[in-house]
């Protein structure tokens, strides 16, 4: 899973990775698949690329509109996105007010996209967005721009 980084970054990923497995994500994954609106966070679930059984994982909160973006620690290591390249069609639990709700959609992965200037972007539009930012540089070896048209969402322009 890791091939490929340099030995530090193996080291890193390696770390990062079981924090965020077995500490940092539980209580965040469980509060979100209960329904209570975690501000600032958003459950993405995805198609298991080997079992075909759902993933869920929390990310940060980047819907703008009828698009949900964030940035992928990891990049291509990271086991939601290699989901993604297998199954593209995602689901992401919201908020919406005081609740929230599935909404469905399409991801793409954008090798192309500047993950930092789009999380410059993402800052400029979303409220308290950059300190999600701050901890993905921290925590990331490869970043990875991904982007989600959300299904049957209001178009805005």
């Amino acid at each position: 899973m890791t091939e490929g980084l340099p030995s530090n970054w193996r080291m890193k990923h390696r770390t990062v990775h079981l924090l965020q497995k077995y500490l940092l994500n539980p209580p965040i994954k469980l509060a979100l698949a209960m329904g209570l609106p975690l501000p600032g966070y958003a459950l993405l679930e995805t198609t298991g690329r080997n079992s075909g059984k759902p993933r869920r994982t929390p990310v940060g909160d980047g819907r703008i509109a009828n698009q949900f973006w964030l940035v992928a620690e990891h990049g291509r290591k990271a086991g939601y996105v290699l989901n993604i390249e297998r199954h593209p069609r995602v689901r992401l639990r919201l908020r919406d007010g005081v609740r929230s709700r599935w909404h469905h959609g399409t991801a793409h992965l954008l090798a192309d996209d500047d993950p930092l200037e789009r999380q410059r972007w993402l800052a400029s539009h979303i409220p308290g967005s950059s300190r999600n930012a701050r901890t993905v540089r921290l925590f990331g070896t490869q970043l990875l721009t991904v982007r989600i048209d959300l299904d049957g969402e209001r178009k805005i322009g």
